[in-house]
């Protein structure tokens, strides 16, 4: 991940310079880039509306005059919300989009990474909904970079179940060329596989059961070479274990080549391979200690005390459950 970088205002001011100022002449007092700058920061900072930015910028005054040109110094909140209702979005969102690829761009030169894993999914913004007003909670899809540690873009929708349209979308907006995709089942579509063949990109689906006739011949495929143990198949294995919350996983990835015969697979361009992931999970149940017996034994009459099993006397590993998923 990128090393965290402090940036200027006067850098990002200079990536709002051509924005468009509709604003009429008479009420051109502040400068549009410095108040874009200001209240895009303040934003960043907590503020969450007209009145807060403006409260904002008032305590850091000093700072922002020192760095922006405010020949009248800060706006008052009337400032802030007449240019903040003038802006286009579509016209801020590109600007601002350019600005996020300068980001990127030095991020990829101090990770040497040029092929992201460009992770692309769906979140309800908490406590957004307003009952009074009838708005229900904003829902936004983003792409997060995960080897820069940073999000290239986001689209915002009023429903979840609309996060299907906003894909194809945030794909025309982010440039994600030459990176990997990874969506989780609901974006797993024929219009959003499409969408990330013309982006110049690769992707990973999650395949589950709204996709089900292909779903159940991934399954029947994996289950055939599975009992063949992949014989004669170029297969990707990667083995991790980890002990935690008083039992012991192990998790097994195979990847291996998809036949030619899956259904829909011309229709998706693809898929070239497909990956599973085991999980082997074993418990441990330990004897009570010497402290927890003498406060058992301490308790009311009424109450029962279980022995311990054969296993827990002895602290052998359990198998509790193993079964392959894709």
């Amino acid at each position: 991940m990128a090393e965290p970088r402090r940036f200027g205002l006067d850098e990002v001011v200079a990536h709002f310079q051509e924005l468009e100022d509709l604003r009429s002449e008479v009420n051109r007092k502040h400068p549009l880039g410095s108040v874009v700058v200001i209240a895009l920061v303040a934003v960043l900072a907590g503020a969450s509306g007209p009145t807060m930015i403006a409260h904002w910028a008032a305590l850091k005054e000093d700072l922002l005059a020192s760095v922006l040109p405010l020949p009248h110094g800060v706006p008052c909140k009337d400032g802030f919300r007449r240019v903040l209702m003038a802006l286009r979005p579509e016209a801020f969102q590109a600007y601002f989009a350019a600005w996020v690829r300068a980001l990127r761009d030095e991020a990829a030169a101090q990770t040497g990474v040029e092929r992201p894993t460009l992770a692309i999914d769906g979140k309800t913004l908490r406590r957004s909904h307003d009952r009074k007003s009838g708005l229900g909670a904003l829902h936004s899809v983003t792409a997060w970079a995960s080897e820069y540690g940073m999000s290239l873009g986001q689209v915002a929708r009023d429903e979840k179940s609309n996060e299907i349209t906003a894909i194809p979308e945030l794909l025309r907006l982010v440039d994600v060329a030459g990176g990997v995709v990874t969506i989780d089942a609901m974006g797993c579509q024929k219009e959003i596989a499409g969408a990330v063949a013309a982006a110049g990109c690769d992707d990973v689906l999650a395949l589950k059961g709204n996709q089900g006739t292909l779903h159940q011949a991934v399954i029947d495929h994996l289950m055939s070479r599975w009992e063949a143990d992949f014989e004669g198949d170029a297969v990707g294995r990667r083995q991790f274990e980890g002990t935690g919350h008083g039992r012991r996983e192990t998790r097994t990835y195979l990847q291996f080549e998809a036949p030619d015969d899956l259904p829909g697979r011309e229709a998706r361009r693809g898929p070239r391979s497909i990956g599973v992931a085991i999980s082997e999970v074993a418990e441990a149940v330990r004897p009570p200690t010497r402290s927890a017996t003498t406060s058992a034994a301490c308790r009311s009459s009424r109450t029962r005390r279980r022995s311990p099993t054969r296993s827990a006397r002895t602290g052998a590993w359990r198998t509790a459950a193993t079964r392959p998923w894709t």
